[in-house]
């Protein structure tokens, strides 16, 4: 308790009557001894984990959470390594979002949470913010917690369970006749639909825990592609967008928005946009705070860093949709056989967390001249639906020169696949239109010389 800086208020005739948890922002969670009553002093809600003021990063290498004050003190004197704890199984989940950045700094997270229903499901929601790899599990049998074993005399037992805890496993297997119904209860669906139509027809539009792969060679326009996806998610939905763009300044990609917005290319001097009519148009997009997250990158040659991101967006953040342009950027700093060990793993952990969590992920990866993902070909072995995009980007027809073609190579949970549609790029309304193929097969231009950013064909 003094190692905690637990307070006891004692009555006048010296008997303890409540404990005084003082959390880091200095709010206090009371505990009354006279009957099973908890209140809060001070804003308890943003206050975060118990006791994370005692154990500074990098004091060790595991932390363990519990579901109560004295279960932290009990495992910390018992196990004598850092432990702090949730207000309750009920706000577990919004304080260790509050924390999740420092919990994250340990090589290790332990969870002692009850081994009743409200403790398993507080469990479940919390190790979605972390890679499993890091995550541990303490199963209490004898006792609810770790506070019971303790006042048992079960130490020798309590330290045991500490040492004995199991990697965590989501419950990945069902096999009961009830569990198959509830999977099926819901009917398919269709998802957002994409602001092409054709697109939209052959894939049933963006929808959960599928991966979408947009390829294209350089200076195609896959970027103003994304641009009109990512507007057509922030308008027609309430939900929230993850936009990471590893290529593009953040101011550079909210003029794009707004220039969607108004129809404008408001990124150009000459546009005759005001600053205030950008800003307007973007708060037309956007509606309110905290619904488009644009992540900044710096330059990390770690895919665990942009991983970790996206975990965080998804379960923090609850960002449904995530765009990502483009994957090799991520581990620019690789080359060789480090860059393509790098990029698999990327493309199958973003696969996994995409089916694991449910969000929808759309990333665009350039291709090199034989077509495929440039870096790791595994990238488009994972996804489960291929687009790519084609352009002949000097052709002296200006038509033919600002008009994408797509065809989807892949498409594993519909399965239909060929050309995909033709979008029509008006510079001077800064917007796509899909148009007819000008009396030309998808076929014939498919087979046209692809040009690269400096004129010479492929």
């Amino acid at each position: 308790m003094r190692r905690y800086d637990v307070k006891t208020k004692v009555a006048e005739d010296g008997k303890p009557i409540s404990l005084g948890y003082k959390y880091p922002n200095e709010s206090y969670k009371i505990r009354s001894l006279t009957e099973k009553h908890f209140y809060s002093v001070g804003d308890i809600a943003t206050a975060g984990l118990y006791g994370r003021d005692k154990f500074p990063i990098g004091c060790n290498k595991w932390i363990t959470v519990t579901e109560g004050e004295g279960d932290a003190l009990s495992l910390n004197q018992v196990v004598n390594l850092p432990v702090v704890s949730v207000q309750s199984a009920a706000t577990a989940y919004r304080d260790c979002v509050t924390d999740r950045d420092y919990l994250n700094s340990f090589e290790r997270i332990y969870f002692a949470f009850d081994g009743d229903a409200a403790g398993r499901e507080a469990l479940q929601r919390v190790a979605k913010l972390f890679d499993y790899n890091k995550v541990f599990v303490l199963k209490f049998d004898r006792h609810k917690d770790a506070s019971d074993y303790l006042q048992a005399g079960h130490l020798d037992e309590l330290r045991n369970i500490w040492h004995n805890a199991k990697r965590y496993l989501p419950e990945n297997i069902i096999s009961s006749l009830d569990e198959f119904k509830k999977l099926l209860k819901d009917p398919p669906v269709w998802g957002i639909k994409y602001p092409f139509p054709t697109l939209s027809a052959m894939t049933y539009g963006i929808r959960p825990a599928e991966t979408v792969l947009i390829t294209a060679q350089e200076g195609v326009g896959k970027t103003e592609i994304l641009h009109a996806i990512e507007h057509k998610l922030l308008t027609e939905t309430n939900d929230n967008v993850g936009a990471i763009f590893l290529e593009e300044p953040k101011q550079r990609h909210l003029q794009a928005l707004a220039g969607v917005q108004l129809k404008r290319p408001v990124h150009l001097p000459d546009s005759g946009c005001s600053p205030d009519q950008v800003v307007a148009a973007l708060e037309q997009v956007l509606v309110t705070d905290d619904r488009l997250h644009l992540y900044s990158h710096y330059g990390s040659d770690d895919p665990d860093v942009l991983l970790d991101t996206i975990r965080f967006l998804v379960t923090a953040r609850r960002v449904v949709y995530v765009l990502l342009d483009h994957i090799t950027m991520a581990v620019s700093g690789l080359a060789g056989e480090d860059e393509r060990r790098a990029l698999d793993y990327l493309a199958t952990r973003l696969e996994m967390m995409v089916k694991e969590l449910g969000f929808s992920l759309i990333v665009v990866s350039h291709v090199n001249d034989l077509g495929q993902t440039r870096g790791s070909r595994l990238i488009s072995k994972v996804c489960d639906i291929r687009v790519d995009v084609i352009r002949d980007i000097v052709n002296p027809d200006p038509i033919i020169k600002n008009t994408c073609y797509l065809t989807i190579s892949k498409n594993r949970p519909i399965g239909k696949t060929g050309p995909a549609g033709a979008l029509l790029f008006d510079p001077l309304s800064y917007s796509y239109t899909e148009v007819a193929n000008d009396n030309r097969s998808i076929e014939t231009v498919g087979k046209a010389p692809i040009h690269d950013q400096h004129g010479m064909a492929a």
